[in-house]
C-alpha cells in the first residue's frame, strides 16, 4: 500500500484503520470498541481489549523465532558484549519478574529504573510490563534532585539502580546519586534493589533497604512467572519530560494503543521484519529508547542492538563496525550523534561493509541541512529526518520506506504519520495557514494510539498544557513550523525559542540553519540577546569542524553574511564567538537559556544534565575574551 492511501485511510477511517493495525498484536481478550472518544480531549484506543507489552515483545516469538537473536547489549565502555536470544531473554525477564514479585511489586505498582544502557534496563522494564507494574525509567546520572522529584511524583514502590555507569572510560558513580535522591525525596520506596556492575569499588550499601540483584537473581533462577493481562487503556509506563512550572510531567503511555503503534510504525516507518536488525542509539531513559530500542523492535520480533558508549570511543568507526557485525538494516541516531562524527575524518564512514544497512534515521533535533548532506553522501544510504515528541511516543512527522519511500527534502522532517491530523494555525487568530507560512504546529484530537493518554495523576494539567492554548481544541506543539504545497512540514524551532528583533520573529532554528550552511561550521547555537534599541539581537556560539586552517575572525565574518544573505539583514548576528563546545545535555539537546544566561551574566540555572562541564567553561572565556564577530 502507498503512503497516501495509507494515510488518508488513517484520517477518513480511523476505526477501521487502526482494527486492521490491531491485528498485528496479540490480544488476550478482543477489543470491544475501537475508539472511544466521548470524553475529547481524552479517548480511549481499543476499549474492552486486553493485552501485555512483555508478552507481544517476547512470549509470542519463542516458538518461531526462540533461537533467533532478540537483544544485543553492547558497552564500548566495558568492552563487554551480551548476546539474548528470544528464549535467553524470556528466561531473563521471568526470573526478574520473579524478584519483583518476591519484593512485594504487583500490578499497579511503579518502579523507577535508574540504569545505564545495560541488558538489566530492559529486562527490568520487560518484567515490570509482565505483571502489570508501571515502569518509569529516569535518565541515568540525573542529579539526585531531578530523581527525587520523579520518585515523589511517581510513588514507586521500588527503585532499581547501578553501583556506576561508564562515559568517555570515565566511571560515573550512580548510588551516590540514589542515596542523595532518597536523602531529599518524601517518598521513599522500602527497597533499592541494586545491579552491582563493579565499576564503584567504594559503593555504599544501606542495611535492609538495599538489595543485591545478582543474589536474588541466582534464587529465582528459571522462575515462570504468568503474563498479568491488561486492558488496553491501563497504563503502561511514565516517562518525565520538563515542564514550565518546574514540577516534571510524568507521561503516561497506555498498553494496547501502544503496542499497536510500535507494531505498525516499526514496519511502516522503519522497514524493519521479523529477523532484521535495528540499531538504535538512544538511551533507554528517553523515548526514542523505550519505544526503538526496547519495544517496537521486540514486537516486530526483530534484533536490536543496545549501545552503551561515544560514537567516537574507542574510535569513529565503532558505529560502523557494529552495523557490519550484526548486519544492522535500520539505524536511528540523533543530529548531534551525526555532527560528533562529521568533526572526524570521513574515511571512518568506508571502512566497514555496509551493504545491509538499507536506512538512517534520525530524531531528537532539528537536522541540519549540511549535517543531511554530509553523512548522506558518506553513507550512501537515505537519511530520514523525522519528528516527534516524548508526548507522541513515536514520530509524528517522517517519510515511511517501509510503505513506499517519498522525496527527501533536507531540512523537513516530512510528511504525517498515520492517524495525526495536522495544521499550522496562527498563533493568534488559531485560523489555518495557508502553505508556506509560519505557524505553529498542532494536531486534531483524538490524538492516534501511541500518544500520551493523560499526565500522571494530573489530568487538568494534562488538558491546559496541551489543549488549552487556542479556542478550538487542539494539541499545541509549542513547535513554529512550515507546510509547503505536498505536506512536506519544516520545524523552525520552539514557540519559546523565538528571537525578536525591531519586532520581526526570528525563530533561532532559521539563523542556526544558516549558519550552518558555512563549510568549516560543525555545530551553532543562537540565543536573543536584549538590546537596548532593537529589543533582541541574534547572538551565535559556533564549533568549527575538525582541520580547519581559516583564521576564526574570517570564518565568523563569513557565517554572519550567509546569514545575511539568507535570511536578510534583519536577522544578521549582533555577535559570533567561535567556540571548542557547547553546552548539552546528555541527550544531545543544546542548553540555550544556560549560554543565554550566561551571554546575559545571570544564573545559568539547573545544570544537572549537562553532559560537559567544561563547555560551559569555554563559552565564559569566549565571552570574557570577545567576539571574532560583531562588538
Amino acid at each position: 500500500m502507498r503512503y497516501e492511501e495509507f494515510y488518508q485511510r488513517s484520517i477518513e477511517q480511523p476505526e477501521v484503520f487502526w482494527a486492521e493495525q490491531a491485528q498485528r498484536i496479540h490480544w488476550h481478550t478482543p477489543p470491544q470498541r475501537i475508539l472511544d472518544t466521548s470524553n475529547l480531549p481524552f479517548r480511549r484506543w481499543f476499549a474492552g481489549g486486553t493485552t501485555n507489552l512483555c508478552y507481544n515483545a517476547v512470549d509470542r516469538h519463542l516458538e518461531a523465532r526462540g533461537g533467533q537473536l532478540a537483544l544485543v547489549a553492547i558497552s564500548a565502555e566495558t568492552g563487554v558484549t551480551r548476546e539474548l536470544t528470544y528464549r535467553e531473554l524470556h528466561r531473563e525477564v521471568n526470573t526478574f519478574a520473579a524478584v519483583l514479585g518476591s519484593l512485594g511489586v504487583g500490578r499497579g505498582d511503579r518502579v523507577v529504573i535508574y540504569l545505564p544502557n545495560i541488558a538489566e534496563a530492559v529486562f527490568a522494564m520487560l518484567a515490570c510490563a509482565r505483571i502489570g507494574a508501571i515502569h518509569s525509567v529516569v535518565f541515568g546520572g540525573f542529579a539526585a534532585h531531578n530523581l527525587a522529584l520523579r520518585i515523589d511524583d511517581a510513588q514507586p514502590a521500588l527503585l532499581i539502580a547501578t553501583d556506576a555507569g561508564m562515559r568517555g572510560g570515565k566511571v560515573i558513580p550512580y548510588k551516590p546519586l540514589v542515596d542523595a535522591a532518597l536523602e531529599e525525596a518524601t517518598h521513599k520506596p522500602p527497597h533499592v534493589l541494586i545491579v552491582d556492575r563493579g565499576l564503584d569499588p567504594q559503593m555504599t550499601r544501606v542495611a535492609d533497604r538495599d538489595l543485591d540483584y545478582a543474589s536474588l537473581r541466582a534464587s529465582y533462577e528459571g522462575a515462570e512467572i504468568p503474563v498479568e493481562w491488561l486492558e488496553s487503556n491501563e497504563p503502561s509506563y511514565l516517562l518525565y519530560t520538563s515542564g514550565t512550572t518546574g514540577k516534571p510531567k510524568g507521561i503516561q503511555r497506555d498498553v494496547g494503543g501502544y503496542a499497536v503503534a510500535m507494531a505498525m510504525s516499526i514496519e511502516a516507518i522503519f522497514d524493519i521484519h521479523p529477523g532484521d536488525v535495528m540499531f538504535s542509539t538512544s538511551d533507554v531513559g528517553w523515548a526514542v529508547g523505550h519505544s526503538y530500542n526496547v519495544y517496537a523492535p521486540l514486537i516486530g520480533g526483530a534484533t536490536s542492538l543496545l549501545y552503551e558508549g561515544l560514537p567516537t570511543h574507542p574510535d569513529p568507526g565503532i558505529w560502523w563496525r557494529l552495523c557490519e557485525r550484526y548486519g544492522v538494516r535500520t539505524m536511528f541516531s540523533s543530529p548531534t550523534g551525526i555532527r560528533v562524527l562529521k568533526k572526524q575524518d570521513a574515511s571512518w564512514l568506508k571502512k566497514c561493509d555496509l551493504s545491509k544497512l538499507k536506512w538512517l534515521f534520525l530524531a531528537g533535533e532539528p537536522l541540519d541541512e549540511p549535517t543531511a548532506h554530509w553523512i548522506t553522501e558518506g553513507l550512501g544510504v537515505p537519511v530520514i529526518d523525522n519528528y516527534w515528541q516524548t508526548e507522541t511516543g513515536w514520530p509524528a512527522l517522517t517519510l515511511m520506506p517501509g510503505l513506499d519511500l517519498k522525496e527527501v527534502k533536507f531540512g523537513s522532517p516530512g510528511l504525517p504519520a498515520p492517524g495525526y491530523r495536522m495544521k499550522v494555525i496562527d498563533e493568534v487568530t488559531g485560523d489555518e495557514l495557508p502553505p508556506n507560512q509560519k505557524g505553529v504546529l498542532v494536531f486534531v484530537p483524538p490524538l492516534p494510539p501511541g500518544c500520551l493518554s493523560t499526565v500522571w495523576r494530573d489530568d487538568e494539567r494534562y488538558v491546559t498544557s496541551y489543549f488549552g492554548h487556542f479556542k478550538e481544541l487542539l494539541y499545541s506543539s509549542l513547535d513554529w513550523a512550515i507546510r509547503d504545497e505536498n505536506g512536506y512540514t519544516t520545524i523552525l524551532g520552539r514557540t519559546d525559542d523565538v528571537i525578536n528583533v525591531a519586532g520581526h520573529r526570528l525563530g533561532t532554528r532559521e539563523i542556526e540553519e544558516s549558519v550552518a550552511t558555512h563549510p568549516a561550521c560543525a555545530e551553532a547555537a543562537v540565543v536573543g540577546m536584549q538590546d537596548e534599541l532593537k529589543g533582541q539581537v541574534p547572538v551565535v556560539f559556533a564549533t568549527l569542524r575538525q582541520g580547519v586552517t581559516e583564521e576564526a575572525v574570517d570564518v565568523a565574518k563569513g557565517m554572519q553574511q550567509r546569514v545575511v544573505d539568507q535570511l536578510g539583514k534583519v536577522a544578521r548576528p549582533a555577535r559570533i564567538y567561535v567556540v571548542n563546545a557547547l553546552p548539552k545535555t546528555r541527550s544531545g539537546k543544546l542548553l540555550r537559556r544556560s549560554l543565554l544566561a550566561l551571554v546575559q551574566h545571570t544564573d545559568p540555572g539547573d545544570l544537572s544534565t549537562l553532559d560537559d562541564p567544561g563547555a560551559l567553561d569555554e563559552v565564559r572565556r569566549a565571552l570574557e575574551r570577545g567576539p571574532e564577530q560583531g562588538a
